[in-house]
């Protein structure tokens, strides 16, 4: 069979997809990822074929733009939304043609993130099944509120409700332009967000346990990962991990318009006389400026390096809150945005981390809490266990099987 994957957000978005579609691949069927360029590097490296969709998500969230401050700052969801729907609503009419285009003669498209939407509008046309998919769970169910609403704050009768509000809010913001794209295919105006689509998410079951009351073609597989041989650790990486015990990792991917001062301080201040490792991501945060008991990396595999860490301190995105506890170890989270706060949660529950400490104000002093409370023996057994467990699952292997039963069925 022949898959097109599109999906557009940041790195951590297109990396889990690049994974996917090397499964897709691996087990016979061809599959290209579609997805903003400067985020493609990892489906090259496992030589997956790509598109670049239009658009630069880099440079969007950069500080100096609207949208970057107004994640950084923690709008609410309407103004977030609006935000976020603009990078796409802009580019609505090109991945709609670049989709169509990649998309001759396949057998299913698999639509994700920003270009969920067109991604579907896409299949519409070309007449093949169309398969959502994401690292989010947004399909409806009791069993917890909408990721992007604060997951401790909404009363649990009111858990189905949110997901419908905020899937009918996120397709308010979307509509008019992707009917306008629509439009120019001759396809229909769409009125009501999709709700019967079969859905793939790249989630651990472990982390998140399946909620009984989603539907039959709603598949929870476990993460999706691929690792790449070709990949070597610096020799100062090397040298650094050998030299003493495991260090802490500190790293928040591609958030910016962070203040970037005051994070930076009480990061410094709540790690003294403790190892540690910075990776700045897109954060601008200047790896000059650290002391020497950080070492500055880049782009290292996090299935190759958390497990080599005592502790990861990150901004909970969904990639990396997976990826730490997999790698059977404790993390202290700095929610800023979006589907943080809930993996920050999903962490807290499953007893690996202590609350989530505010990404926009955090504190040294919480900082150094969180560090006490990652090196408590009972907190790392449990990571330990929960690590093991995500482990043994078949994410990509799993969520191939699903495809492939979705579009025979």
């Amino acid at each position: 069979m022949k898959f097109v994957v599109a999906t557009y957000g940041t790195e951590g978005d297109a990396r889990p997809f690049a994974a996917l579609c090397r499964g897709l691949m691996d087990a016979g069927h061809e599959a290209r990822l579609l997805a903003d360029g400067a985020t493609l590097g990892s489906a090259r490296a496992l030589g997956v074929p790509t598109t670049a969709l239009a658009g630069d998500i880099r440079d969007t969230l950069n500080p100096g733009h609207a949208i970057a401050g107004v994640i950084a700052k923690g709008g609410g969801f309407n103004t977030t939304a609006r935000a976020m729907a603009k990078i796409a609503n802009e580019n609505a009419d090109s991945w709609l043609r670049t989709i169509i285009e990649a998309g001759e003669g396949c057998d299913a498209i698999l639509a994700a993130g920003l270009a969920g939407f067109i991604g579907f509008s896409a299949a519409e046309y070309l007449r093949v099944r169309s398969i959502g998919s994401g690292m989010i769970p947004i399909t409806p169910t009791a069993a917890f509120p909408s990721p992007f609403l604060p997951p401790r704050r909404m009363p649990h009768l009111l858990n189905r409700a949110s997901h419908r509000f905020v899937n009918a809010m996120l397709w308010k913001a979307f509509r008019r332009k992707t009917n306008a794209a629509r439009a120019m295919f001759k396809l229909p105006p769409r009125e009501t967000v999709w709700t019967e689509q079969p859905m793939v998410y790249g989630v651990s079951p472990n982390l998140l346990a399946t909620p009984a009351d989603w539907p039959p073609n709603v598949h929870l597989c476990g993460q999706w990962l691929a690792r790449s041989s070709a990949w070597k650790p610096s020799s100062a990486l090397k040298a650094f991990l050998a030299a003493g015990e495991a260090p802490i990792y500190v790293g928040f991917g591609s958030m910016t318009g962070l203040d970037n001062a005051r994070l930076l301080d009480a990061l410094v201040e709540a790690i003294t006389g403790r190892r540690a490792l910075f990776h700045p991501g897109w954060s601008g945060i200047d790896p000059k400026a650290l002391p020497d008991n950080f070492l500055p990396i880049g782009d290292t595999p996090h299935d190759w390096l958390f497990p080599r860490t005592g502790a990861v301190i990150h901004h909970g995105g969904s990639g990396t809150s997976h990826s730490a506890a997999r790698a059977g170890v404790p993390s202290i989270v700095l929610p800023f945005a979006g589907d943080q706060f809930f993996w920050a949660e999903r962490l807290r529950q499953a007893g690996v981390a202590p609350a989530a400490i505010n990404g926009r104000r955090p504190s040294a002093e919480a900082i150094a809490r969180g560090l006490d409370f990652a090196a408590v023996p009972r907190v790392r057994n449990r990571a330990r266990v929960l690590g093991e467990a995500m482990n043994a699952e078949k994410g990509v292997v799993d969520a191939v099987a699903a495809i492939e039963h979705i579009v025979a069925t």
